[in-house]
């Protein structure tokens, strides 16, 4: 006898299991209700942080270091709550503090969930086998320490390193990010190069490789796919090119702000959709986090400093999603 229909237990009072939920409907659901694309990214550079919120020697060996930037990130987090959708740590900086550095993340990640917002772990990981496998596990799967909603991954071992990870986001609701052609200068070194005898370049191979598992991914509610790609806001010409080659894949644009690049620049692989321009997440650390009039022992002009930089970044990029 099928355990759901056991003794006298009515099948109407069995509790439906719901499906995952999927990454990429939810997050373009809440950048359409905000209006923009903002994330931001959480880079803790210890020599930028606010008066307010240093502690002790804040060297990285210190412990008060780790608990300064604690502190200064959940002020962050309550200013940011409701005002955008995503935040995105560079897991290198907290790394650099040790194992204080990594608790401080987990914290930090489980406050943004709890607040509402999408954490995208910046980690670029890459690797074989069970190696890829531990990783997916360590940061997509339910209940991890360290769990997220969606990471950044390096495909230049293989396509198939990202089996795990692709896995883990149809099976739990997850977002990936895989790197195509980034911002910094030096990317061209290998992304720009010309495969063999043609005239397409690595990283336009690297997305067209990507296509199979990114249809598999798209969302039911708006089409866009869990499976996503970087590509830097310095690059508007290569997110053309990538565009075509990933029609429903978010973007993940680094660039915008203190690299250069300009708002209408950072949407150049943005495509019209019900409330203007859509297509990906937009990227700022610095600017927002650390402006030189945030550099106070003062609470309120902290508070006043960080809103401006925060207000600017979301009026201009909220006015480019309306130009379309």
């Amino acid at each position: 006898m099928s355990p759901m229909l056991a003794g006298d237990q009515k099948l109407d009072s069995v509790p439906m299991q719901e499906p995952p939920r999927h990454f990429a409907d939810d997050l373009v659901a809440r950048l359409r209700q905000l209006g923009h694309p903002l994330c931001v990214g959480f880079d803790p550079f210890l020599e930028r942080l606010p008066p307010l919120f240093r502690r002790g020697s804040m060297q990285p060996s210190d412990p008060q270091t780790a608990a300064a930037v604690e502190a200064f990130f959940d002020a962050v987090l309550d200013r940011l709550e409701g005002r955008v959708a995503v935040v995105k740590p560079q897991i290198a900086f907290f790394e650099a503090l040790g194992s204080g550095g990594i608790a401080v993340l987990e914290r930090l990640s489980a406050k943004a969930r709890g607040l509402g917002l999408c954490v995208l772990l910046d980690a670029k990981r890459g690797d074989i086998g069970s190696t890829a496998e531990g990783y997916a596990r360590a940061y997509l799967a339910p209940g991890a320490p360290l769990e997220v909603d969606a990471i950044t991954l390096n495909p230049y071992l293989g396509i198939e390193t990202l089996a795990p990870f692709v896995q883990k986001a149809q099976d739990h609701g997850r977002g990936l990010f895989v790197l195509t052609r980034t911002s910094n200068p030096g990317s061209a070194d290998f992304q720009d190069r010309l495969l063999g005898t043609s005239e397409t370049p690595l990283f336009e191979a690297v997305a067209a490789s990507l296509a199979a598992d990114a249809a598999a991914l798209c969302g039911s509610q708006t089409g866009w796919s869990s499976l996503g790609v970087v590509v830097g806001a310095t690059q508007p010409e290569s997110a053309q090119r990538v565009r075509e080659a990933l029609p429903n894949s978010l973007f993940l644009v680094p660039g915008y702000g203190s690299q250069g690049a300009g708002a209408r620049e950072s949407l150049r692989g943005f495509r019209p959709g019900p409330a203007g321009l859509e297509g990906g997440i937009v990227n700022s650390s610095r600017a927002i986090l650390y402006p030189d009039a945030a550099f106070t022992k003062e609470t309120k002009a902290w508070e006043a400093a960080f809103d401006t930089a925060l207000d600017r970044a979301i009026t201009e990029l909220g006015e480019a999603v309306a130009a379309g």
